[in-house]
Order: C-alpha cells, then sequence, then structure tokens
C-alpha cells in the first residue's frame, strides 16, 4: 500500500493471476479496503509416463487493509 499525502491518495497492488474481472470484488467499509473473490476453474487432466495427473483450482479469498486515518474515501477504481 502506498500513501501520498499531498494527494490524498492510496493505491493497493494485488497479484490475483488467473482471476477473472468478475471473480474479484473490491469494497470500502469504515476505512476498511476488502479484496475478495472466488477461483472456479475448473480441474484440468492429462495422461504422464502412464499416469493420470488431475489439477484442481478452488477456493475463496479475502484480504482487508485498515486504510490511513483522516483518508476520506470518495471513489475509488479498479484496473483487473
Amino acid at each position: 500500500m502506498h500513501y501520498d499525502k499531498d494527494t490524498n491518495n492510496v493505491s493497493v497492488t494485488f497479484e490475483l493471476a488467473g482471476f477473472q474481472k468478475e471473480d474479484v470484488s473490491i469494497d470500502v467499509h469504515n476505512n476498511v479496503l476488502t479484496v475478495s473473490g472466488e477461483d472456479k476453474t475448473s480441474s484440468s487432466e492429462r495422461n504422464e509416463g502412464g499416469y493420470v495427473i488431475r489439477e484442481r483450482r478452488y477456493g475463496k479469498f479475502s484480504r482487508s487493509l485498515s486504510l490511513p486515518e483522516g483518508l476520506k474515501v470518495r471513489t475509488f477504481n479498479d484496473n483487473l
């Protein structure tokens, strides 16, 4: 998180590899920024050396960050 006191702007970067924009939620409430999402990727399967390998990605995540005191949240932008 980067806070620029002169412009009263906060920049936060999250690495969300493999997530689609519609699977991620961004919310600000009571000066707490919350980023959450759900990975709904289906499983993949391949044969390798006589073995069948299956990979599944799924699950939910949520991260919350307290914003600096005195910051007035008017708008926020997301770039996914």
